[in-house]
């Protein structure tokens, strides 16, 4: 059974709404078994409404049809729905009552547009939740399906989970499950992950089940997602276990976490473990790493505490008139050492770096010869621990933001490698 979805509205395409009723629907079609490949935005328009619908029914078994269900003139998607069936609209009076008793109940009268609401096409049926004026409907158009659903999220919802989504899987004639599990990783390119996981995918592109995909998403890494169908839970869990057992070895000590567990809660969870406690200085990072460290769960119970130091007179009076300057390996250990006596930590963290030109113009001048080779986006990450120190040197991509964001999640990952040890 494959489902297609089509959202109505020039709102959509104008960027005035966003579509998350598309999403949210592809979410639960997948709960429950439901294959889509296709969501369309198309605009109030009769003409391209129906070339979309018709394209739809062209390669799918069933459509869901969001939006364009209310009673002003610009609602359509009744009108085109009859005209892709071939049937005229005919008149309900049974939805013309429940939508004015729903006016009554509110102490309001009905306008008179609102009976557009209960024009059906012939040999439709409504869907019998209808938490608000527009009545959903389930239109055949052959051996196949319209499902038209009001783009209001709490109705379309009820919609979609009372009555579309069981009579979807009524139709299928076969009962099973889509779950994915996301492999979140930090430290290897897109290009350079899918190169490490090409053979594998080969491997499965053959078989079809399970698949594996990457999203690239910023500063919460590259995910690797396996989806994987069966006929329920405890048989699509266990392809995803097996799977996951294969790409592990692949992908090595690049994984940091699981579905929508984070960089800075794998960090607390492994430093709780250890009795560990941390504290952060933070200078290009400014303020972001603290930031995230203290909205992981169960952050008070290790992290300390966290210093800004915007300037390098900022350093000095944390690192002495003989501590080093500038940026680097060098500095960003001496941070991280300083930090962790002053809060009384077991761990410090700290990372150096340069952010945009005027930065590095900046460093050249107080550093002469020691800055050779820096350019924006070069980075020094620092840990200290109770059994050793480690520091290295990364070149981050992107504007002044990007390069902030990186090098907070680029630290904690260090850390993560050496709390692993």
């Amino acid at each position: 059974m494959k489902v297609e979805i089509v959202a109505v509205g020039t709102e959509l395409l104008l960027g005035q709404i966003v579509d998350t009723n598309s999403s949210w629907m592809g979410e639960h079609l997948a709960l429950a078994g439901l294959d889509s490949h296709y969501q369309t935005k198309v605009g109030d328009n009769p003409d391209r409404i129906r070339a979309v619908l018709e394209l739809a029914l062209g390669r799918s078994d069933a459509v869901i049809c969001c939006g364009g269900l209310g009673p002003t003139q610009d609602d359509l998607t009744r009108d085109v729905i009859a005209e892709v069936m071939g049937v005229e609209l005919e008149f309900q009076q049974n939805i013309a009552d429940r939508i004015a008793a729903m006016f009554s109940s509110r102490g309001r009268t009905m306008p008179e547009n609102n009976l557009r609401q209960a024009m059906v096409p012939t040999g439709a049926s409504t869907i019998a939740q209808q938490p608000g004026t527009a009545p959903g409907l389930v239109c055949p158009v052959g051996d196949k399906v319209i499902y038209a659903v009001p783009g209001v999220p709490y109705e379309m919802r009820e919609m979609v989970n009372g009555t579309i989504i069981p009579d979807l899987i009524a139709r299928s004639g076969e009962k099973a499950v889509i779950r994915s599990r996301v492999l979140r990783t930090w430290g290897q390119s897109e290009s350079g992950l899918a190169e490490l996981v090409a053979p594998r995918v080969s491997e499965l592109d053959a078989v079809g089940n399970p698949t594996i995909a990457f999203l690239a998403s910023g500063v919460e890494g590259i995910k690797v997602r396996v989806t994987a169908k069966a006929a329920d839970e405890a048989a699509a869990h266990a392809v995803l276990d097996a799977e996951e057992a294969v790409l592990r070895p692949i992908l090595g000590d690049i994984v940091f976490a699981v579905d929508d567990q984070n960089m800075e809660a794998v960090v607390v969870e492994a430093l709780a473990a250890k009795g560990l406690r941390l504290a952060v200085a933070e200078t290009i990072t400014g303020g972001y790493c603290a930031g995230r460290l203290a909205a992981a769960p169960a952050a008070s119970s290790v992290m300390l505490g966290a210093m800004m130091l915007a300037t390098d007179e900022a350093r000095v009076a944390v690192l002495g008139d003989d501590g080093p300057r500038g940026v680097g390996e060098s500095v960003s250990l001496a941070l991280a050492r300083a930090v962790a006596e002053r809060f009384g930590a077991e761990v410090g963290l700290a990372a150096t770096g340069i952010a945009d030109r005027a930065e590095l113009a900046a460093v050249q001048a107080a550093m002469g010869a020691d800055a050779e080779g820096l350019d924006v986006g070069s980075v020094a990450l620092a840990a200290v621990t109770p059994w050793g120190e480690q520091a290295s040197t990364v070149r981050l991509p992107g504007d002044r933001e990007r390069i902030r964001q990186f090098s907070a999640i680029s630290q904690l990952d260090l850390l993560r490698r050496l709390l692993d040890q």
